[in-house]
């Protein structure tokens, strides 16, 4: 058979649309965000849309040019790397288009626990942790962020100073205790 009808997936795998760290959506859910990710993702976009795409775009046509493509690194390189903008385009579009962007910032001076909400907590054996509830496509665990999805967001959501609660976990339920909530100051940035 000619190589012409197969298709290879050049080691891809099938992922939808690039978003291979990011977890879905909880079905029926809105992919609410901060507006300082927002911005981070829409700047993303038309990064790629603006400035990487055009150059591996040219790169790709200039490699064409050359002849042999099935031996030509760089017309090979550059369809891939086009795909995998493409891929990642298409992903953040769709991601951009049902944000909803929610200013933590609204809630500033309260003490119960809504998105946005930056939490210290203690757990039964009296560790304290402190973390931010931010969007999906926005959290970044090695900074003290979780999804408001993540189990510990959950069971943190609607919560007051000083309330105790139960949290499950895989090793069973334990005990936490909400000791601090805080909200950026309105006009701020975190």
């Amino acid at each position: 058979m000619s190589k012409a009808f197969t298709r290879e997936r050049d080691g891809e795998e099938d992922e939808e649309d690039g978003a291979a760290a990011t977890p879905p959506l909880p079905a029926g859910g809105k992919n609410y965000m901060t507006p300082q990710g927002y911005a981070r993702l829409r700047a993303e976009l038309l990064t790629l849309i603006d400035g990487e795409r055009p150059k591996v775009v040219e790169t790709v046509h200039w490699a064409a040019k050359n002849g042999d493509r099935s031996e030509n690194g760089d017309y090979l390189y550059g369809k891939k790397r086009l795909r995998e903008i493409d891929r990642r385009i298409r992903f953040l579009t769709k991601r951009l288009e049902i944000a909803e962007v929610t200013d933590p910032s609204v809630h500033h001076g309260g003490e119960q626990v809504f998105f946005g909400a930056t939490v210290t907590y203690a757990d039964d054996e009296g560790a304290e942790r402190t973390i931010t509830i931010k969007g999906i496509d926005e959290a970044d665990n090695s900074q003290g962020e979780v999804s408001w999805i993540s189990p510990i967001a959950r069971t943190l959501l609607r919560a007051r100073v000083g309330d105790v609660l139960q949290l499950p976990t895989p090793a069973g339920v334990k005990g936490i205790e909400v000791l601090e909530v805080t909200y950026p100051a309105p006009g701020t940035s975190p």
